[in-house]
């Protein structure tokens, strides 16, 4: 706990250093859903609805991106309640913030080269709260370089320090805990919305990607692995069909995949289990479809 507590300090000392009034923003609200996303403990196929609030703005020292997603699940997830059946659907909520201050704009130097852009530094902090029987609480912090390169739209690619935080209410039976303090390890990230038309209909391709290095036992005792997390997008601008300014209607498809989800590793059966106090966590590929308002 004091180690997070002086993480946290830094985060603030950090929000602390004065910043420059945005000078470009774009915020959407935004909805998706997919028939075959998974959980650890469950081997079936789960089908979620996930609003989201998506914010990204730059300034003369760099960006500051910030994103909350609501997820309902359907009953093959169901939520921590003694209710008679038919068992309703889970609820999460996940917030994620990232800074990332230009190097370039800090030494007043473009550090720039061939197809990089700029040298920025990236520092941020997850958040996961979920109300199943499994009942996570999730702190995430990490900081770390990120290279931005000259693309028709944004790319970047970062390795982060990373460290991570996590409740469970299952952990202690085995020996382990129910709050579990992770190892320190790497994220290794990338992010983009890079300009796809396709033919005569505007489009972009937008989407994230970490891997994260093991990160010790969990609250079960359980060695982590190494985790990845992809989610991509193709979105259609079809505003003008309505009537409105480019890009504030969009919608396409989209897919996820996730290995090792929490850093777990994958069994997709129960039978496929062979670690002592290990769980069935089926890997992740689902399509998605996704819809997003501008404004």
């Amino acid at each position: 706990m004091k180690k997070l507590t002086l993480a946290a300090l830094g985060l603030v000392a950090l929000a602390a250093v004065p910043v420059s009034a945005a000078t470009w923003s774009d915020t959407f609200l935004g909805y998706r859903t997919g028939p075959a996303f998974r959980e650890p403990g469950y081997a079936s196929g789960i089908q979620k609805q996930i609003l989201s609030l998506n914010y990204v703005g730059g300034n003369t020292l760099g960006s500051n991106f910030f994103n909350v997603d609501m997820l309902k699940s359907d009953s093959n997830d169901p939520i921590n309640n003694t209710a008679p059946a038919p068992a309703k659907g889970a609820q999460e909520v996940y917030v994620a913030y990232r800074n990332n201050l230009s190097l370039s704009a800090v030494f007043g130097k473009k550090m720039e080269a061939g197809i990089i852009r700029d040298v920025e530094w990236t520092t941020g902090f997850d958040y996961n709260a979920k109300n199943t029987e499994f009942a996570p609480s999730v702190y995430k912090l990490m900081t770390g370089p990120t290279l931005s390169f000259k693309v028709p739209g944004f790319l970047t690619l970062g390795v982060q320090y990373y460290k991570e935080w996590n409740h469970n209410s299952f952990g202690g039976f085995n020996g382990g805990n129910n709050n579990v303090v992770f190892d320190a390890t790497y994220q290794i990230n990338a992010a983009w919305g890079i300009n796809a038309p396709i033919g005569p209909v505007a489009g972009k391709f937008k989407g994230f990607a970490a891997i994260t290095g093991a990160k010790g036992k969990d609250g079960s005792t359980v060695d982590t692995k190494i985790e990845t997390l992809i989610d991509a997008y193709w979105m259609a601008d079809f505003s003008g069909l309505l009537g409105a300014k480019k890009g504030t209607w969009q919608i396409g498809p989209g897919v996820e995949f996730w290995n090792n989800k929490f850093g777990d590793p994958t069994f997709a059966t129960t039978q496929d289990v062979n670690i002592p106090h290990a769980v069935v966590n089926p890997r992740t590929l689902t399509g998605m479809i996704a819809l997003e308002y501008h404004f």
